[in-house]
């Protein structure tokens, strides 16, 4: 009797096995909730791209630098502080 449950419990596709698919069922079903989110963000972004030019824009000067027609780059150098000592 004492052996059967040794089996049961321990034994291969036994509780604790039961257990681990259990809990690698629950992260992947975390997982896929996950990927469904960014799924949706990548297709509102792939809508804007394709349908709203001033989102273009805006995604062209942060990550290229690109400037307009008539536009002009004024950098600054902000001033050097002197070692305080």
């Amino acid at each position: 009797m004492f052996l059967l449950l040794f089996f049961i419990v321990f034994g291969e596709n036994g509780l604790v096995d039961l257990n681990r698919l259990k809990t690698e069922r629950d992260g992947l079903l975390q997982k896929n909730v996950a990927l469904k989110q960014e799924n949706i963000s990548l297709y509102r972004e792939i809508g804007r791209l394709k349908n709203d030019p001033k989102y273009v824009e805006n995604i062209a000067r942060q990550e290229l630098g690109v400037i307009g027609k008539d536009e002009v780059i004024i950098k600054v150098k902000k001033p050097k502080k002197a070692d305080k000592n």
